[in-house]
């Protein structure tokens, strides 16, 4: 897409909620499915707790109110860690440097001063460029455990700097 649409950032409603729990991404990516929306509702995990969705996740709509992606800004000390998720069907589109644009600068808005990061597995250079795109930059590797095992990930850390700046295209 030449003109990727402005994105905007709006606190997670359970409608969007219930919706990210039905998207199903190609393998390998489909190790970021979520389980379904009545037991993550049931269980009250992730988003599916209304104070967590509430505090944290937020729906990211199109200038026509439709649900390109969602994020959960996760507070640490002086840092906010982003978790980010696009519609699977948009993915590799050209739309994720302003999508990732558009939760960066909610995350700056919420929690001014604090570092951006977000941890990404190694495997997925799909994102990493995206990231890359949007300014961030890989700082650390390490291992976490998944429900697959324990999987390598890089931290990659938004610098918005005169050589990277956020608007660039």
């Amino acid at each position: 897409m030449n003109n990727p649409p402005a994105f905007k950032a709006i606190p997670m409603e359970e409608s969007h909620a219930q919706v990210i729990c039905s998207w199903v991404y190609p393998p390998p990516y489909d190790i970021y499915k979520f389980p379904p929306w009545e037991r993550m509702k049931s269980l009250e995990i992730e988003f599916g707790d209304p104070q967590l969705r509430r505090e944290q996740y937020l729906s990211v709509l199109t200038p026509a109110g439709e649900l390109a992606g969602f994020a959960q800004i996760f507070p640490m000390e002086g840092v906010s860690r982003l978790g980010i998720g696009m519609r699977p069907d948009w993915c590799g589109q050209g739309l994720g440097k302003s999508l990732v644009q558009t939760i960066v600068q909610e995350a700056l808005r919420r929690y001014p001063g604090h570092e951006v990061d977000l941890e990404v597995l190694i495997w997925n250079e799909r994102a990493i460029r995206t990231y890359e795109k949007a300014g961030f930059r890989i700082t650390d590797q390490y291992e976490l455990r998944t429900p697959e095992g324990k999987m390598p990930f890089y931290c990659m850390v938004y610098h918005n700097d005169k050589s990277h700046p956020i608007d660039e295209t």
